[in-house]
């Protein structure tokens, strides 16, 4: 089973994703801020990361170079889920080193369609 990991301070947020990603046969493994996410992640390698930007600890952003910049987790597939939806927002994420990009709040319907889009359908 592909497991992915889900870095979300908001308890609904987290609840509604790795909710939809468990339904759709993806075991998750859950942190709640980006330090406890970036251990995760080095420890536990997942497929794949959804990485809220907005955290309470330390920026996503900083979470995502801490992620490229470690041998364990730079090839892992991330993924912002952020609220962030100005106008060139999706770009610069993309060329700080995020794989993908999705709005908040997430529609249900289409949020694995997006993921699969962003990862390929081989995971």
């Amino acid at each position: 089973m592909k497991r992915a990991l889900v870095i979300e301070d908001n308890e609904n947020n987290m609840e509604l994703i790795t909710f939809i990603l468990e339904v759709n046969g993806y075991e998750t493994i859950r942190a709640m801020n980006g330090r406890t996410g970036y251990e995760k992640a080095v420890n536990e390698i997942p497929d794949f990361i959804i990485l809220d930007i907005q955290l309470p600890d330390i920026m996503g952003t900083d979470v995502l170079k801490m992620l490229r910049s470690s041998d364990k987790s730079k090839s892992i597939p991330v993924i912002a889920m952020t609220s962030y939806a100005m106008s060139g927002d999706c770009e610069r994420l993309l060329s700080a080193g995020c794989d993908g990009y999705i709005e908040k709040p997430i529609n249900p319907n289409i949020v694995m369609d997006q993921i699969k889009k962003i990862i390929g359908d081989s995971l």
